[in-house]
């Protein structure tokens, strides 16, 4: 695991009992491939404190950070990926504006399966519908 490590927090962010899913940008890396929102986290940054920066910079929407309920490390060919997801919830306050994604969606943890999900994030679905 010497190769470049990225530590991120991910929400699973619920509105109206849908899951905020959105498409990563063409132009980035793994671009056209959905995911849950976060982010990179910053130096002195708890998780959830990452989660609501990230999501009002990248939705402009404020979320309410719940409790702590996974992690795991994912290995991508050039980089490791190490990952803690939080829920979190949405109250539908404000409107969304993306600036970092292709589009986003609230879909239900069936309908992901519908959705083609970047390597990392998989494995949160599978531990989702274990749950």
């Amino acid at each position: 695991m010497d190769k470049n490590l990225v530590t991120v927090t991910a929400g699973v962010i619920e509105y109206q009992g849908k899951i905020l899913i959105a498409q990563r940008r063409k132009d980035k890396s793994l671009g056209g491939l959905w995911e849950f929102p976060g982010g990179k986290i910053e130096a002195g940054e708890t998780c959830p404190q990452t989660l609501k920066r990230e999501i009002k910079e990248e939705f402009d929407i404020d979320i309410v950070v719940g409790d702590y309920i996974w992690e795991h490390t994912y290995e991508y060919p050039t980089f490791t990926l190490k990952m803690y997801v939080y829920g979190a919830s949405w109250d539908g306050s404000g409107e969304i504006h993306i600036c970092d994604h292709e589009q986003y969606r609230f879909v239900s943890l069936e309908e992901m399966k519908d959705f083609e999900f970047a390597g990392a994030d998989i494995p949160v679905i599978e531990f989702l519908k274990q749950r």
